[in-house]
């Protein structure tokens, strides 16, 4: 965000604080979610329906182990996914991705996805969903 300051700007600002205006909300930890999955994966969500009551969006923190693969699921749901280490491989209808650390992608609503961690180490990678995760929409193949 660029900000102009008095020298470089000689208009007065004309947005003023509305009385009784909100303050940002300090989320001082996450809550640790139930994954899906064969293995044990650890999901703290931050922002989203179970730790902030947030329903326009979810974020989370990932870290699943090597081999770990989750059922097949076609979200109402956006999901933008940014990896911080190791491999995440995303399955889709035409193929597979697979993400390294650094790299980030986005899985549209309504597409097919598989999340897994096929390589030694498993991954680590932050997860935002737009609106938030929930159960009823994530759409999760049968089993």
């Amino acid at each position: 965000m660029i900000r102009k300051t008095k020298a470089q700007s000689s208009k007065p600002q004309t947005r003023k604080a509305k009385a009784g205006s909100r303050k940002p909300t300090l989320i001082s930890q996450p809550t640790r979610i139930q994954s899906a999955g064969n293995k044990p994966k650890l999901i703290d969500e931050y922002i989203g329906r179970v730790n902030s009551r947030t329903s326009s969006a979810s974020v989370a923190h990932m870290r699943s182990p090597a081999g770990w693969v989750e059922p097949g699921q076609t979200p109402a749901f956006d999901e933008f996914t940014i990896v911080l280490k190791g491999t995440l491989r995303v399955e889709h209808k035409n193929g597979s991705i697979d993400l390294a650390a650094g790299q980030a992608v986005i899985a549209h609503a309504g597409e097919w996805i598989r999340y897994s961690t096929p390589r030694k180490g498993g991954a680590e990678y932050i997860a935002v969903c737009l609106p938030a995760f929930s159960m009823e929409t994530v759409h999760r193949d049968e089993v």
